[in-house]
Parts: structure tokens; C-alpha cells; sequence
């Protein structure tokens, strides 16, 4: 099958401009650029002037985070002009180890849309965490054979690659031992400590928060991916980052996102956008969400318009305000004025379905399982402060009375939070206190709390923190909000206690939902509760997390005490 595309503005990405001419396309593959006779194809294309582009990548996601399986994740992303994603399953394999990661694969292989996998490095995240499942080196090394594996996702634990874990390095030397990526994760890394994670074999970081730190690690050869996710934010801080000679270096990326936003305001498309309307060149900004994603994982004819390339294109219908048309996937239409066009349906027939449900396996709490015992009545405590736009956290001291609420302060913002051993019943939690999110009665809870996805709860008072928390458990995972002693809202995830099961559509609308009643509720729409709630948890990320065990300085990884001694 040929197919001509007429009369259009060609991006080109080696020259960074459009060019006036026709593309031929045979099956899957562009065979030609340049001017065509009608005859020399079955199917002709007028583009009416219109720019033709090589489709979005987006260079590291993990599905999961949309709360939508593979086949709804898709269908909400490729009218974003979204062709290919480089996925890194990590939170469905902190849950249910291999399996989740072979559902992952399985599950995608008969889309109309290019899922690639990198291998999760962490599980968990550091020893801090009780995962669902640990995986060693050996357990990764089968799954390397896998179509569409490039090679090794974000090493989380760069404590671990600078103090010389054994374990941790060979990871990273079998992936580069067969000639694949290395992704990084590395926030607020620098100097000699950067030399040596880079120096273990990484090749990226998206955790860049601030210009200084991305231009030291773009300066020291890693490809900086600019990220704007849900809650972690970083495109205007790094917009520099757009022009020559940086540009060539880059690439764009969500990491985590709702779909709700996946829904409302795009995918990678929102960020091109954003970048288009802060001044930036849309061309670069095209080609960094498309060609420079494919030179980054050494996928080779993939991400540009040439002959021998992939025919993943997408056609604007406005190119100033990157408003997509149509979308093609391996030649075929697959995004027809705006809309997802013949998308096949999808049959999850995996013998390792079974294996990604039931996954909450907990008793139910009370009241009296939040409540923190204190030697005086005012103690000084260390208090998770929040950072809009941002995954980074701070450590704040603050005087709490104990002799009313239990150390919850509404009046100063404080909340208490808890994070409960969810995979194995083991009883273990940790207990503590959280400063930003605003909210002003009842409470929150989610089996989505990174990496590991124990239960984490957050709330006003104990009553509706039980509340909250007993519905997550009884619905086998999901976000829930409670007040005045009922469940509010809820969003069942019964998958892994990650994702839904339902379409794009109807996961947004209970997404929404949440949302709206939780800023009823005083949270500033500046956060995504849900989104931020669930990287308290998240030892990797500086400077002070929650875990099952207690408050972790990551920093020092190391356990400290809730309490301040005077």
C-alpha cells in the first residue's frame, strides 16, 4: 500500500525548517521526499499547505501514572500526536514484580502505537521501601530478550551507584554490556558525586528542577529531559534549554500524568505548546519532542521525514498553536480530524492478568492506628513541607500541641500523614506530619504512592483518615476522599491498586471529580493532591519522605526521628 501526501510544509529536522514538497510513503516506511506525480501512489493526501511533522515521543513515562492501561493510555494520548512512548513499568513492578512487567508488555503489543520499555532498575526504590516485590539483576536479564526493551530505566538509587553497590552496577553493566541505555535519576546531583553516577554508565536525567543543574549535567553529556508532568513541573525553569547549541541535547517528557490532564490539555503536544507560547522556535521544539527522543534510546529511522524512516507523522491543523488533525502510525491513519480513527479493539487475553489484581492485601485501621503518642504536650517535630510544581520537599520544624487533634494543626496547615505496608500485611507504618497542601477538613487516601504504592493517607482528623483509608482497602485499591465519617469520592484502581480498567474518558471524569471536591475543600489548584500526595513517599527525591518506617532524610539516607530533641 503507497500513500502521497500533497502540497505540504514538511519539517524537516536536519535542517530545522519547513520545506514545501510531497511524501511518499510505501507500507510503513517513507520511501520518498520531495515532488511526486499522483499516479505513483494508491492514495493521495492534499495537506492543503498544512505542516507534516514525524510524530511526538515521549522519552519517559510511566503508564501507570495516567491510572489507564495501555490500550485506554493510547487512545488518549495519540490524538496528541503522540506516536511512541519510552515506558519504564517500575510501579506496577514494585507491586507485582515480572508479571507486571511481562502484563505491560503483553498488553501493548497488539496497539496501534509504539510502546518501548526500559527495565526498571529500583525495585524497590532503596531499602527503605516494602515493596510487593524485589528485583535483582538476574531476574532482569530474561525480560532483555523482549521486542521493544531498550535497555535500563532511571536508576533512582544514585546513593546507592556513588557508594558502590554491588548489586545496584550490575544492573547498570548489563545493559551497557549489550549496548543499551541507561536512564538516570538524579535531582539536585552535582560535582564529584555527578562524575561518578555518570561515570557508572547513565546517559539521561529528568529531574532537572533549576538551569544551573541542567547545564552541568548537559555540560558533563547527559541528555537532559525537560519534564512537565502533573505535579513536577520544570519547563520554565529550563526553557534556555530550547535554544542552540542546548537544543540538540534535549528531549521532552511528562514522567507522571493524570488523565485528566491527559484529556484536557495534552500530552507531549501541551508542552511543545507551552514552550511556542514562552517565545520558543517551534520547529526545535518539534524536533526535541520527536527526533531528539529517538536519537537518545538509538532508535535509528525513527523521528524525522526522510526516506528509509518510520511513517509516525503527524499533521497539523494549526501549527503556531500546535493543533493536531490527523495522526499516522505505521502509515496507517490512526488520528482522523482529531478523533481516534479504527483503533482495533484490544483483547487483554494475557496469562499474566490474573496476577495484577487483588494486590491490597491489609486489615482494616482505625482511628487509633493514626494516632502519635509524644512525651509533652508542644513538641518540636519535623514537618514534610511541600513545594508547588515540584516533587523536591523540605524539612520544616514546627512546635505541635499534642493536647488537642493529636499534633494536626489546621490553623498553620499542618496535616497528619501516614504511609501503611500494603503488599504482604506486614503491620509496619510510618507515622508523621505534612505542611502545604491547605486542605481544610476530612481526608485523602491512595494505594498510589511512589515507588513502592503503599497505602498513604493524609487528612484533618483520624476518623476520616480510618474512613479513607478502610474504602481503599475494600475496593482493592484506589484514591479515595472522605469527610465527616463518609466516603466522598472515589476512583477504583483495581489493577495493581494503579490503574482503572475503564476507558480514558471515564477515568478522567472520576478523576475530576476528586479534584474538584478536594479544592472545595481549601487545596490550592496549584497542586494536584493525589499526584503530590503520592511522592511523599518517594525516598529518592530530596529532602525529607515518609516511608513505611518513618521520615527518611534523603540526603543522608538515613531514618530520623519525628521529634526534635531541644
Amino acid at each position: 500500500m503507497s500513500l502521497l501526501f500533497k502540497n505540504g510544509k514538511i519539517l524537516n529536522v536536519f535542517t530545522e525548517s519547513l520545506e514545501n514538497g510531497d511524501v511518499l510513503i510505501q507500507n510503513d516506511r517513507i520511501i520518498g521526499v520531495g515532488q511526486f506525480d499522483e499516479s505513483c501512489a494508491d492514495e493521495v493526501v492534499d495537506l492543503e499547505d498544512r505542516v507534516i511533522a514525524p510524530g511526538f515521543i515521549d522519552g519517559h513515562i510511566h503508564i501507570e501514572s495516567t491510572m489507564l492501561t495501555p490500550p485506554e493510555f493510547a487512545k488518549a494520548v495519540l490524538p496528541h500526536g503522540t506516536v511512541r512512548v519510552i515506558a519504564d513499568p517500575h510501579e506496577i513492578a514494585n507491586v507485582c514484580g515480572t508479571d507486571g512487567i511481562r502484563f505491560m508488555l503483553d498488553v501493548s503489543k497488539k496497539l496501534p502505537f509504539h510502546v518501548n520499555v526500559m527495565l526498571p532498575s529500583c525495585v524497590p526504590a532503596t531499602s527503605f521501601d516494602e515493596s510487593g516485590a524485589v528485583l535483582e539483576a538476574e531476574d532482569l536479564l530474561p525480560l532483555y530478550s523482549e521486542k521493544g526493551v531498550l535497555g535500563l530505566a532511571e536508576v533512582m538509587n544514585y546513593p546507592g551507584v556513588i557508594a558502590d553497590d554491588n548489586k545496584l552496577l550490575k544492573k547498570i553493566s548489563d545493559a551497557k554490556e549489550r549496548g543499551l541505555c541507561v536512564d538516570g535519576h538524579a535531582p539536585l546531583l552535582a560535582g564529584k558525586d555527578l562524575d561518578k553516577y555518570i561515570a557508572a554508565g547513565i546517559n539521561s536525567d529528568h529531574e532537572c528542577s533549576n538551569l544551573d543543574e541542567a547545564m552541568e549535567k548537559l555540560k558533563k553529556g547527559l541528555w537532559i529531559m525537560i519534564r512537565e508532568g502533573t505535579s513536577a513541573k520544570n519547563l520554565e525553569s529550563l526553557l534556555p534549554i530550547f535554544d542552540h547549541p542546548y537544543c540538540s541535547r534535549a528531549c521532552l517528557v511528562t514522567d507522571d500524568r493524570h488523565c485528566a490532564d491527559l484529556i484536557s490539555e495534552g500530552h507531549i503536544d501541551n508542552i511543545v505548546r507551552k514552550a511556542v507560547r514562552s517565545g520558543k522556535n517551534p520547529v526545535i521544539a518539534c524536533k526535541m519532542a520527536s527526533f531528539n527522543a529517538a536519537q537518545c534510546f538509538n532508535l535509528a529511522g525513527t523521528g524525522a521525514i526522510a526516506p528509509s524512516y518510520k511513517a509516525d507523522l503527524i499533521i497539523f491543523d494549526s501549527f503556531i498553536d500546535v493543533k493536531i488533525k490527523d495522526v499516522y502510525v505505521d502509515g496507517k491513519l490512526a488520528v482522523k480530524n482529531g478523533q481516534i480513527y479504527n483503533f482495533p479493539k484490544i483483547e487483554v487475553d494475557s496469562e499474566y492478568v490474573k496476577k495484577v489484581y487483588d494486590t491490597v492485601h491489609l486489615e482494616n485501621v482505625s482511628k487509633k492506628d493514626f494516632m502519635i503518642e509524644s512525651e509533652q504536650v508542644k513538641s518540636k517535630c519535623r514537618v514534610i513541607k511541600v513545594i508547588k510544581g515540584q516533587l523536591l520537599t523540605e524539612e520544616q520544624i514546627m512546635e505541635l500541641d499534642f493536647s488537642s487533634n493529636n499534633g494536626i494543626d489546621l490553623k498553620n496547615d499542618v496535616l497528619k500523614i501516614a504511609v501503611i505496608e500494603r503488599h504482604h500485611n506486614t503491620g509496619h507504618k510510618g507515622l508523621g506530619f505534612i505542611h502545604g497542601m491547605n486542605l481544610k477538613k476530612g481526608a485523602l487516601a491512595s494505594t498510589v504512592s511512589h515507588d513502592s504504592h503503599n497505602l498513604i493517607v493524609a487528612g484533618t482528623n483520624e476518623e476520616d483518615m480510618a474512613v479513607a483509608a478502610n474504602e481503599a482497602i475494600r475496593i482493592g485499591g484506589g484514591l479515595i476522599y472522605a469527610c465527616d465519617g463518609k466516603v466522598v469520592e472515589t476512583l477504583p484502581l483495581p489493577v495493581a491498586g494503579l490503574m482503572s480498567g475503564k476507558s480514558a474518558s471515564e477515568t478522567a471524569v472520576l478523576n475530576e471529580k476528586l479534584r474538584k471536591k478536594l479544592y472545595e475543600s481549601g487545596v490550592p489548584k496549584e497542586l494536584e493532591p493525589f499526584m503530590n500526595m503520592a511522592f511523599i513517599s518517594l525516598p529518592v527525591i530530596p529532602h525529607i519522605k515518609m516511608t513505611v518506617h518513618g521520615l527518611i532524610d534523603v540526603d543522608s539516607q538515613k531514618l530520623v526521628s519525628l521529634f526534635v530533641q531541644n
